[in-house]
């Protein structure tokens, strides 16, 4: 359509109101945090569920968004598998309760069967994430921790466009080079977006003997340090291996709940209050 001056005028596209809408209502967030790391296997999806998990611990009211198309697990990890999502009565999406209050949202308690294959494209990807999220019945809360799949493409891109005045970046390495290397990608593409760098948690970081208390550096060291110096942020913990978290997985128990007397449980706590003074205390 042309105007007298020959230019042509823009019409919002069903695109433009999703998105619009996702922005309105993940507005509703007071502090918003996205975790990422570059690749998969660091155990990114267990800190942001734990985390989320610490942050409600704290009085705050969270929700947990499961952005991992292709890969979803934070609602094994917070024990709703068996959950799924329903719709409103006005036509929303309503997130699925989970424990000390969470609200959970995720692409796998909308399958039929969570072993069920998502074999979309990335615009695909892009365009569910979108949708999702305008459609959801969010509510309003204190935080919205955002668990973000592998890699920096369509997925990570359009969660950071959708979702205005992002707070921060949580970064989950393990101790070892291939890890340290892939997870710089995550820190610069959270950079090239001026998204800030809220910290560093290092996953695997050591075992600790149940017997003897030796400590063992398996996955290697120093990741962490080297990654929070070059970025110029610091380290908001470091995680053991612990058998337990897997016993954990296999009993539909969220690990904070399943151990909260563990050391990881311990240092997860910590590192909620760390992020819990990183961002209301420096408004």
């Amino acid at each position: 359509m042309s105007g007298e001056s020959g230019f042509k005028t823009s019409v919002p596209t069903v695109f433009d109101a999703l998105m619009t809408e996702a922005r309105r209502k993940m507005n509703n967030y007071k502090y918003k945090i996205i975790v990422l790391s570059g690749k998969g296997g660091v155990g990114k999806s267990f800190v942001s569920s734990m985390l989320a998990l610490g942050l409600a611990s704290r009085g705050r009211r969270v929700a947990v968004f499961d952005a991992d198309v292709h890969g979803s697990s934070i609602p094994m990890l917070l024990g709703v598998q068996g959950e799924r999502h329903y719709a409103s009565e006005k036509g929303e999406i309503i997130p699925v309760n989970g424990p000390l209050g969470l609200k959970i949202v995720a692409i796998n308690l909308m399958l039929d069967t969570p072993e069920l294959p998502v074999v979309w494209r990335g615009p695909l990807v892009g365009r569910a994430i979108i949708e999702l999220s305008a459609r959801v019945d969010w509510g309003e809360g204190d935080y919205l921790i955002v668990d973000l799949p592998p890699g920096t493409g369509d997925a990570a891109i359009t969660i950071a466009q959708v979702i205005p005045s992002i707070t921060g970046a949580i970064l989950v390495t393990a101790p070892n080079a291939l890890s340290e290397t892939i997870v710089s990608k995550a820190a610069n593409f959270a950079s090239s977006l001026h998204i800030k760098l809220l910290g560093i948690i290092e996953n695997m970081s050591y075992f600790k003997c149940p017997h003897c208390g030796r400590i063992t550096s398996i996955m290697g060291r120093n990741s962490g340090e080297r990654l929070a110096a070059k970025y110029g942020t610091t380290i908001l913990g470091k995680l053991p291996l612990d058998p337990s978290v897997n016993e954990a997985v296999d009993s539909g128990i969220p690990y904070l709940l399943y151990k909260p007397e563990g050391e990881v449980s311990k240092i997860m706590i910590e590192i909620a209050d760390k992020v819990i003074n990183l961002v209301e205390n420096t408004e």
